[in-house]
């Protein structure tokens, strides 16, 4: 895990325990630190998976959503590696999103998906809605739109049922109204 800021990690535990949870898990590794840099310096193909959970790609965190950074992802990801990055508003920022989609389709040659989902917490200005890129390396096919391990009642003993997730929520993230199906459809080719 690498943050930038240590006060949000200081932050999340004081504030948040019950989600600031497994710091101390041996499998943890918290870089405090500049997280494009540490992507670009990774080792080629040591990465299964990369999530990033960024602000929005104005300012500082612009460089989060560049060409560059994706292709520094994409070196670091194993052969079938996976990335979710976050990727904006559909029915706010289709421009951005445009730009992502097709960077990530010029980078990723396994599968490059967009999918979004409601965020109730998340304020009216941003339509409490916020957008994922999810894409692979070339590799073993990956497909994003169908869970491979689904989640039902009986999976989820160990910490509870779910409030939200299940396997339609999750197959349904990836239908998009007809405006952003064309748009996103547009940069296949």
């Amino acid at each position: 895990m690498c943050e930038i800021d240590k006060m949000v990690v200081d932050v999340s535990k004081q504030f948040f325990p019950n989600v600031a949870i497994r710091f101390d898990d041996p499998r943890v590794n918290l870089v405090i630190g500049d997280g494009v840099a540490f992507l670009k310096n990774a080792i080629e193909g040591s990465y299964d998976a990369v999530i990033v959970d960024s602000s929005d790609p104005i300012g500082p965190a612009k460089e989060l959503f560049e060409k560059p950074f994706f292709q520094s992802v994409a070196r670091a990801l194993r052969p079938g590696g996976v990335v979710c990055t976050q990727a904006e508003s559909l029915w706010l920022h289709m421009d951005i999103i445009e730009d992502i989609v097709s960077n990530c389709r010029d980078i990723f040659k396994g599968s490059v998906n967009y999918a979004w989902t409601s965020v109730p917490t998340y304020p009216r200005h941003v339509s409490g809605v916020i957008g994922f890129m999810l894409c692979s390396t070339e590799g073993p096919h990956v497909d994003f739109k169908n869970p491979v391990n689904p989640i039902d009642d009986s999976s989820s003993k160990s910490n509870g049922p779910l409030k939200f997730y299940n396997a339609e929520i999750h197959s349904a993230a990836f239908c998009l109204p007809s405006f952003a199906k064309k748009v996103i459809e547009s940069k296949a080719s």
